[in-house]
C-alpha cells in the first residue's frame, strides 16, 4: 500500500482543468526554457567563439541527433503514459512496477541507439552532403552526443514518469542546476581549453548525466512511488508490452519527423554554409518558441492519461479547450515579435550580415504558421495520453511525406528559391495541424459513444 505524504504528486482527475493544466505546464515550461537556454548558449559560444562554419556544423547534426534521441525518448514517453493511466485508476502497485520496468525498456533501447548513433555518424553526414568546411566538426559533435545519448534519454524518462504523477516541479529543480553547470562547462571547455565543438558536446553530456542522477536520488527520497521493492523490480511482461504498445508508435512518430527534418536539412545544405547558419539560428529560436506548446502538450498528456484511467471523458474535452485558447493567444504574440525584432534576434547567433538578413526573413515566414503548429502539439498530447497509438504513426507519416515531397519542387521555383525551406516548414505544420484537429474530434466522438453504451449496459 502506497502512502502519499509530502511530495509533488498531483491528482488531475479533480478540480479546475485550466488551473491544473497551467499549474502543471508552468514549471515544465520553465525547465524547457532553461534546457533551450543552454542549447542556445552552445550555439552562441560556437558561433561567436569558434565561427559560423562551426555553428553550421552543429546545426547539420541536429536532425540526425534528434532521430536517435527520439526513438528512446518515445519509449520513455510511453512508459510515462502507462504510469499516468495506472495512477488515475488508483493502481499504486502497478505505478511502481511501471517505474521499475522503465529501466529495462528504456535502458535496452537507449544503449542500442547510442551505439548506432556513434557508428553511423560518418556515413550519414557524408550522405547528407554536409558542407566540406563543416563535416569533420559535425562528425565529432554527433559521435559524442549520440554516443552518450543514454544520459539524455535517462533524464527525459525520469521526467516523463514524474510528470505522469502530476509532478512537473522536481525535474525543473535539477534542470536549472544542470543548465548552470552546462554554461560553466561550455565556457571552460571552449574558451579556456580551446576544445571547440567537442567541448560543447562534452559539456552537454556531463550536465545531462548530473541532472539524471540527481533527479533519481531526489525522487527516491521524496516520492513514495520511486521507493521500489525487490518485488517491484521484477520484469513485468504486461507492463513492458503495454509500454512498447504505446511507446513504439510515439517513437515511430518522433523518428519519422526527425527523418523528415533530415530530408529538409539535405536541401538546406545545398544552399551553402550561409543559409545553413541562418537556418540553424532559426531552428534554435523556434525550439524556444515551441516550448510553451510542448509544455502544454506534456501537461495534456498526463492530464488525459489520468482522466482516462478514472473514466472522465468530459474532463479530457475541457482540458483540450484550455489548450486551444492558450495556443491562439500565444501564437498571435509570437507572430509579432519576429516581425519587429527579427534581425536583432538572428544577430545573437551569427555575425555575417547576409546570414542575419536571410534568417530574419525565414523566421518571419515560418512564424505565420505557429497557430497550426500549436494545434499539432495539444492534439498530440491529448491523443497520446488516451493511448491513441495510431494517430502517432499517422502524424509521423504526414510530416515525413510533406518534408520529403515539398522542399525540392518549392525551392526549385526561381522566384522562391531558398525561401522555400521555410515555406515547406509552414505548409507541413498546416497540413499536419488540420489533420490533428480532425483526428481529435473523431476520437472524442468515438469515446463519447463508447461511454454512452457502457452506461446503458450498466443500467440494463
Amino acid at each position: 500500500m502506497t502512502t502519499i505524504k509530502r511530495s509533488n504528486i498531483v491528482n488531475m482527475t479533480e478540480g479546475s482543468p485550466a488551473k491544473l493544466i497551467l499549474a502543471f505546464a508552468l514549471p515544465m515550461l520553465l525547465g524547457n526554457l532553461f534546457q533551450q537556454f543552454y542549447n542556445m548558449v552552445d550555439c552562441i559560444v560556437v558561433g561567436k567563439c569558434v565561427g559560423d562554419n562551426a555553428l553550421a556544423a552543429v546545426g547539420a547534426t541536429s536532425s540526425v541527433n534528434f532521430f536517435f534521441f527520439s526513438i528512446s525518448n518515445g519509449i520513455g514517453t510511453g512508459v510515462g503514459i502507462v504510469a499516468a493511466q495506472f495512477f488515475g485508476a488508483g493502481d499504486h502497485d502497478r505505478v511502481r512496477r511501471s517505474i521499475a520496468n522503465s529501466v529495462y525498456v528504456v535502458g535496452l533501447v537507449g544503449l542500442l541507439m547510442s551505439a548506432l548513433g556513434f557508428l553511423s555518424a560518418f556515413p550519414l553526414l557524408h550522405l547528407l552532403d554536409t558542407p566540406a568546411d563543416c563535416v569533420d566538426m559535425s562528425i565529432t559533435y554527433m559521435q559524442i552526443t549520440c554516443g552518450c545519448s543514454l544520459a539524455v534519454v535517462g533524464y527525459n524518462t525520469v521526467s516523463s514518469l514524474l510528470r505522469a504523477l502530476g509532478d512537473s516541479k522536481t525535474p525543473l529543480i535539477f534542470l536549472v542546476v544542470s543548465c548552470i553547470l552546462n554554461v560553466i562547462l561550455d565556457l571552460t571547455f571552449v574558451m579556456a581549453l580551446g576544445l571547440g565543438v567537442a567541448g560543447v558536446a562534452w559539456a552537454t553530456v556531463i550536465a545531462q548525466v548530473f541532472s539524471t542522477v540527481a533527479c533519481v536520488v531526489f525522487a527516491r527520497i521524496h516520492n513514495p512511488y520511486f521507493r521500489l521493492t525487490k518485488e517491484d523490480r521484477r520484469p513485468d511482461t504486461d507492463i513492458i508490452k503495454k509500454s512498447f504498445a504505446i511507446g513504439v508508435p510515439i517513437s515511430f512518430m518522433m523518428s519519422t519527423i526527425s527523418v523528415s527534418c533530415i530530408a529538409l536539412q539535405w536541401v538546406v545544405n545545398g544552399f551553402g554554409p550561409v543559409v545553413g547558419a541562418a537556418n540553424t539560428a532559426i531552428v534554435k529560436i523556434e525550439q524556444i518558441i515551441q516550448q510553451p506548446y510542448g509544455s502544454l502538450s506534456a501537461a495534456l498528456s498526463s492530464y488525459a492519461g489520468q482522466n482516462l484511467g478514472a473514466g472522465k471523458i468530459d474532463r479530457i474535452k475541457k482540458g483540450y479547450r484550455v489548450g486551444v485558447r492558450f495556443v491562439l493567444i500565444f501564437s498571435a504574440v509570437m507572430f509579432l515579435i519576429p516581425k519587429i525584432f527579427g534581425r536583432q534576434i538572428i544577430g545573437i547567433f551569427v555575425n555575417d550580415p547576409q546570414a542575419i538578413e536571410i534568417g530574419a526573413k525565414g523566421l518571419l515566414i515560418s512564424s505565420s504558421f505557429y497557430a497550426l503548429l500549436g494545434m499539432i502539439y495539444i492534439s498530440r498530447g491529448t491523443l497520446n495520453g488516451i493511448g491513441d497509438s495510431k494517430y502517432a504513426m499517422l502524424n509521423g507519416f504526414t510530416e515525413l511525406g510533406c518534408r520529403c515531397a515539398l522542399p525540392k519542387p518549392i525551392t526549385s521555383v526561381p522566384q522562391i528559391g531558398k525561401w522555400g525551406i521555410w515555406i515547406t516548414t509552414g505548409l507541413t505544420w498546416s497540413i499536419t495541424g488540420i489533420m490533428s484537429l480532425i483526428r481529435y474530434r473523431i476520437k472524442m466522438r468515438q469515446m463519447s459513444w463508447k461511454e454512452v453504451f457502457d452506461k446503458s449496459a450498466e443500467l440494463q
